[in-house]
């Protein structure tokens, strides 16, 4: 069987890879956009992560003719409203790299108050080519710190203190990062609504 990753962020296909590794058979063949370089890419024009990873994971699936697994993850920040929130990936602009948006972030947050309450939001969706056929959600709390800590992970991981944890999210192992992360729950609710349809042993 194979199952499409419906992502090109290394980052994003190094944590779903391994999630996936821990929790499938070795029969499954595991895909990620990279390896389908002629595939077109939808519009990502949903208010939530929720409609962004249902339309990924029913486009792409129809593209390929696969079971595909999508997500469409972010960050919300109490004291502006929840933004970032589905623009998290393109906040400083379109092309905009990691280090942009944390910048970007932190300069819109200097007049505000501290603690900077947020959360890492995760929705993730898989369909065949028919129908979305399994999601479900991840949540992560903690706040923002104005100086970035941490060389692992991605995105604002630098800047996003886990609440209780005293490390930003970059601070942690990608071992550990996986067993608290937004992503992390996602994943694993997936693969188990996928068990529990019998699309896995």
């Amino acid at each position: 069987m194979k199952l499409l990753i419906a992502t090109r962020n290394r980052g994003k296909i190094n944590e779903i890879k391994a999630l996936l590794g821990l929790g499938l058979q070795r029969n499954v063949e595991i895909l990620t956009l990279p390896d389908l370089p002629s595939v077109t890419e939808p519009r990502e024009a949903g208010k939530t992560f929720a409609e962004n990873a249902r339309s990924k994971a029913l486009h792409y699936a129809k593209e390929c003719n696969i079971l595909c697994i999508a997500d469409d993850s972010g960050l919300s920040v109490d004291a502006i409203g929840g933004r970032p929130g589905v623009r998290s990936a393109r906040y400083a602009g379109e092309q905009a790299t990691d280090e942009k948006n944390n910048v970007v972030l932190l300069d819109e947050l200097k007049p505000v108050p501290r603690p900077w309450t947020a959360a890492f939001l995760c929705a993730a969706a898989a369909a065949l080519p028919s129908r979305v056929i399994a999601e479900s959600t991840g949540r992560v709390e903690g706040e923002i710190v104005p100086v970035p800590r941490g060389t692992a992970g991605f995105g604002y991981d630098p800047i996003f203190l886990v609440k209780g944890s005293g490390k930003t999210m970059a601070e942690h192992t990608p071992e550990e990062k996986n067993k608290i992360s937004h992503r992390g729950q996602a994943i694993r609710l997936i693969i188990q609504e996928l068990r529990n349809s019998g699309m896995f042993g």
